[in-house]
This record gives structure tokens, sequence and C-alpha cells, in this order.
């Protein structure tokens, strides 16, 4: 089949040296890795703020601080170094003089606070007090007022006549939302994200709405007198997921209007847009969300309303692939986006009044993010698979490096990453990756490990992956797909795994082994599987219907999917998706084959999972390690203390990596 091989010069890292490679990549190197997000570029096109995260091992925790460079990349300063705190949200004031961020640092009751950082000089300024935590925030056009959206504080703990305040006393937790828990916040109650304004004379917040059920990215209209936002009006709200888009006042003494009024998600939060209002003031180009009833299966579009409310028109109708971050070029004639395409992220702009989306950028890479001036100059957050994200500067379609955090890279020797392109048994053609190790020889088959991605609703793509690298610096070639269910390949191939989470997806996935046996590059009596959240559910799908797996690795998953209902966070997911389990039991039984059948299982299998993972639970994993156990064969659950469905914390994201390749190597490498 055909196959495209991915370099580790891409058109992103042109202008760098040739790198020497004299070592393997190692598991301690990922107290090495420096992650690189959230650009800002200055009004005056002079700096780019960005922040960095590392792991700190001795703190053993993940620190985040903020970084600038020079337009022309001839400085670079590090702006904040609080030990053990992190400072993220950099964002310029309209000015340029001043540089927000949010932390938690020297806050007694660990809510976020917003800070502002003199550019001229100076220690950096807490602009907001109290219990109520900033989520986000936005510079008015004047710089005189931020728009803020605080978080309700935790509530107080009991107080009782003759009783000793204790602040450790926790309260009854009451339930009487029909969704109640959600990963990190845990059980849900009444605290909401809302509205407010603040004046930089008095530091005093102000709300801006009266009530709502959540109100999230706030947008400043270009005058500065109107603020758009997001959020739920519906009466039960935790039914469904419609978002819209609204305007208020912003001195919150006006009405608040609904601009949207599509059933399913407007620009909702979880896609972290803002409305973009066009410089005219005139109108707001939002995101709006595929059909209701595909929920994370439907293509999201780019679309403009008036700013006085009518009907919305869909730029980007004819454009199967889910698009975000819309910002507006200066002449407001064009709308520039990210679009997720075939295992790409494309930087594109397409004519405001709709039409086909030109590039920016050409060749094949995955651009994370952006922030630009409206015209030429764009700083741009872009990785490839050999080069973990880095910023860079974009102006006449030429990218120019501006960050070297991860200098370190020179001297080790990393795997290349080859896209390849198959054919599933019922013919349709599935797009892939094979990671080689470094020092591969042609001829020799090597131990092989597939990985699935989570989501499903997601694809793999050519950015860097410490995963692949790390186990392909252990020899193994990685295989990995976007089967049916991913995406970046349109609405019906994302849908086709719809109320069938194994199906097609475990079709394709196995296809790309078979491609790999074919090439010769995978030996067929060494074959792993494994993967986190949706891969490890897809992990127990494959091993329950395909013995030739000799070991595998399932992370936060789930296989008697009856055991997720009313104890995960998907209830709208899942009786749109499923139905209600009392009246579509074959469905719900359809998808929790892995465990119903569990006796044809015959892989060793590692489990792993948060202690404190509401995304999918613990006991998911637990049952599936139990039936296993059950049957005598080798398994082993791994729980880890305080952690919710993604880990946070350095060392055991080293205990996992190390896991891996023990758990791995026993089996393919004894």
């Amino acid at each position: 089949m055909r196959a495209i091989w991915i370099g580790g010069a891409l058109a992103l890292t042109a202008a760098t040296t040739s790198w020497a490679a004299p070592r393997a990549l190692a598991v301690a190197d990922m107290f090495k890795e420096q992650t690189v997000s959230a650009p800002a570029l200055s009004p005056d096109g002079a700096w780019v703020a960005y922040q960095v995260k590392h792991l700190d091992k001795a703190a053993d925790k993940g620190v985040t601080h903020l970084w600038m460079t020079s337009w022309d990349g001839g400085r670079t300063v590090q702006l904040t170094s609080t030990p053990k705190e992190s400072e993220t949200k950099p964002r310029w004031s309209p000015d340029g003089r001043y540089l927000a961020f949010v932390s938690s640092r020297g806050d007694e009751d660990e809510a976020d606070q917003l800070w502002l950082l003199d550019r001229t000089g100076g220690e950096a300024m807490k602009l907001t007090q109290g219990k109520l935590s900033v989520e986000d925030y936005a510079w008015s056009p004047d710089g005189q007022h931020i728009a803020l959206i605080l978080r309700d504080p935790e509530p107080e703990p009991a107080k009782e006549e003759g009783v000793e305040e204790d602040k450790k006393r926790p309260l009854p937790i009451v339930i009487d939302r029909f969704q109640f828990k959600q990963d990190i916040d845990g059980y849900l109650g009444a605290r909401r994200g809302r509205l407010y304004v603040m004046d930089l004379t008095d530091k005093k917040p102000v709300r801006v709405t009266a009530d709502g059920y959540e109100e999230a990215l706030p947008s400043w209209s270009p005058d500065g007198k109107r603020l758009a936002f997001v959020s739920k009006g519906a009466k039960d709200y935790d039914r469904d997921d419609n978002w819209d888009v609204y305007v208020a006042e912003a001195t919150g003494k006006g009405a608040v209007k609904a601009l949207t009024t599509f059933e399913g998600a407007d620009n909702m939060p979880d896609w972290e847009s803002n409305p973009a209002w066009s410089p005219d003031g005139k109108s707001i180009a939002y995101l709006q969300g595929g059909p209701p009833k595909l929920i994370g299966y439907g293509v999201r579009h780019l679309a403009v309303v008036s700013a006085d409310g009518g009907a919305p028109r869909v730029v980007t109708g004819g454009l199967d692939r889910n698009v975000s971050s819309p910002q507006w070029t200066a002449d407001g004639r064009r709308i520039r986006m990210l679009i997720e395409d075939d295992g790409v992220e494309r930087l594109a702009e397409v004519p405001a009044g709709g039409g086909a989306p030109t590039p920016l950028l050409s060749g094949r890479q995955v651009v994370l993010d952006y922030d630009g001036d409206g015209r030429d100059r764009q700083a741009v957050l872009v990785s490839d698979p050999t080069h973990p994200p880095e910023v860079f500067a974009l102006s006449g379609g030429k990218l120019r490096p501006l960050s070297h955090q991860n200098d370190w890279l020179k001297d080790v020797a990393l795997a290349s990453v080859e896209e390849t392109r198959f054919k599933s048994r019922d013919g349709t053609e599935v797009h892939g990756f094979i990671t080689r190790p470094a020092g591969f020889k042609a001829g020799r088959k090597y131990p092989t490990i597939l990985r699935l991605h989570g989501g499903p609703q997601s694809q793999y793509n050519l950015r860097w992956s410490q995963e692949w690298q790390m186990l392909a610096a252990q020899g193994y070639v990685v295989v990995a797909s976007n089967p049916r269910g991913s995406n970046g390949r349109g609405q019906d191939f994302g849908a086709a795994l719809y109320a069938d989470w194994g199906g097609k997806a475990v079709e394709d996935v196995l296809a790309s082994v078979d491609d790999a046996v074919a090439k010769g590059i995978a030996d067929p009596d060494r074959l792993g599987v494994g993967g986190w959240s949706y891969g490890g559910i897809l992990t127990n799908f494959v091993i329950a219907q395909d013995t030739r797996f000799k070991v595998a690795a399932s992370g936060a998953s789930i296989s008697n999917v009856l055991a997720g209902y009313g104890t995960d966070q998907y209830i709208r997911d899942y009786e749109v998706e499923l139905g209600k389990p009392w009246e579509t039991l074959d469905t719900w039984m359809k998808v929790s084959y892995p465990f119903y059948h569990a006796d044809r299982i015959k892989t060793p299998t590692l489990f792993l999972v948060g202690e404190k993972d509401f995304n999918v639970p613990a006991l998911n994993s637990e049952q599936m390690y139990q039936t296993l156990k059950s049957q005598g064969l080798d398994t082993q659950l791994i729980i880890y203390p305080g952690q919710f469905h993604g880990l946070t914390r350095p060392s055991f994201l080293k205990d996992r990596m190390d896991r891996y390749v023990a758990w791995y190597g026993k089996y393919l490498k004894p």
C-alpha cells in the first residue's frame, strides 16, 4: 500500500540545524521534556509570550512558567519562575505594557487568581482576591476593564452551635442533578462559572448576568460596550449540550440576549474557542456543532451571526471537518481557523461569506494553536513526529522557530514515523502510522505494539508522541491507526462507531497490524496491544476477539458498560447513543462484549487507572482485572492514588511508562 515517510525535518524545522543523535531516548528523559503552549502575540507584534510546562521531579508535580521571545528571535526571556507554583493563560493588555496571567501562588484558599506583570519591570501584582477562582478572562479594548469567569467557591464547612469550627469537617453531599459527576470536579452541586467585569481602578468584580447555568468564553466587542459569551439557558440543563452564544451589556444593566437557538451545541466550552467579533462589531463568528443525535461524532462548523441577532450563516457547511479557534482578519473579509484534517491540523482562512478554505501554511504538519495580528504575523504552535510543540513565527507562508525549549533532543536518536494507508476487511481505506526504532534494519521483523487512541472522537496525527518514541527506544515497532470513529475523515467515518464501540474499529486496527506484518516489519509471533480511555476499551475488544496478541495494557477502560450508567460522567451520551438500559438492553450488551465474553480472552493484561477517575471510574478496571484473575490469566491492576482520568503526578507518569516497558518486555522480549 502507499506509504508517506515523515522525517525529522518538515517545513517547520527546515531552518534548524542537523542534529546528531548518539544515544537512545530513556524513560527518565520525560523530566527533560518541556511542553510549550498558549502562544500570545503582543499588540505591536514585537514579542510572543507562551507557557512552558515541565515535570518537577523533586516536587513531584507539573509546573508551568511564562516565557517570551522577540519576533526576530533574537531575545528570549523567562518571565516567571515561582518555585513549585504555576502561571498560565498569558494575555497582553491592548497597549502591550502588561501581561496578565492566572496563578494560585501565595493563595491560602488555593483559588486561581488573576495577576498582572509590567513588561517594564517589577514584581507581578495580584488583581483578584478571595475564594472565587478565575477560570478565564479577557481584556477590554481600552485596557481599563477585564471580563472574568469566576467559579463559585466550595460550600463552607458545617457550623453547629456548641461544636468547635473545623474547616476539615465536610458537609454532606446533596445530589439532585441529572448529571451529578464530573472528572476532577467530583460530585456536582450548585457551583457555576459566572461572568463578571472588573474595573482596574477599584479591582472589584461586578456580576454581568443575573442568573444562568454556566457562563464561559467571554469576548469583548470592538467598542468595549458589549460582551459575547456562551451559556446554557435550558431549565433542565444537564440533559443536553444545548450551549448558545449570548450578548450582554458590559455594564450588566441591559438585557441578556441569546444570539443562537440551534438545538445542539453552539460554541460549547469544551471546544476552547471564544466567540470572535468582526472588526466592525457587526458580526460574531462561532462554532456550531453537529446534529445533537450524533453527540461527539458530529462535525462542528464555523458560523457567523449578526451581533444584534438573526439567522446565522454556516460558513464551512461544505467542509466535512472539525474547525476551531476562529479569528477575523483585520479587514473583516476573511476568518482564520484551525481545521482538523486527516492526520494533521491545518491553519487556514475562509471568506467571511463562505467558500473554500485557503491554507496559510503548506505541507503536512500539526498546528496546535496560534495567535495573530489579523494581517501577516502569526505566532503558531507547531509539532512533528520528532519535535515536541514549539512556537514559530509565521509570515509570508514561511515558518521561523522562536522557542527552543527542547534542544536537548539533538543528542537523542529518535524513531522515524511513516504514514500508512491500508484496506480494512470490508474494503474501507484506513490511515495510520508506523514508528520504526532508530537503527531499524530492513528485512528484520520486530516485536510490535499496537497502540490505540482515546476519544474515540479524536485522532492520531503528525505530532510528537512521547509514548511512541519511548516504546520505539526499547526496540519496538509501534503501529497506530485511526479506525472508524476517529476524527479527521468526516462525519460519516466518525459516526460509523455509533452504538457499536468495537465493530468496525476492531477490524480497522487489526488491519493495521496485518499491514505491518505484510510489509515484513512486524513479527506476527511477538505482538502487543494497548491504549488509554477509549484506547483501553478498544484494547479489551481486540483481545476478546483475537488471541494473536501475546500481551496487552488497558488503561482507564470500561467493558461492562452497564456498570457505567450512573457511576461516571457520561449519562447524557449514554441515553442519546445507547438508550436507557431497561429499554435497549441488546445495545448495551453489544458494547459490553469484552466483559460478557471475557472467557474468550487469553492475553495477559495489565490494567491501570486513577483512583479518583470519574470519567471512567476505577470499578471498571477492577471488574476486568477480576475476570482475568478468575480465569487464572497473568494480570495486574495498578491504581494510582489521588489521580483522575489523566495522570498528572510525575512519579506516576514515570511509573506507568516503566510498567509498560516491563510488562511488554516480559512477553515480547523474554
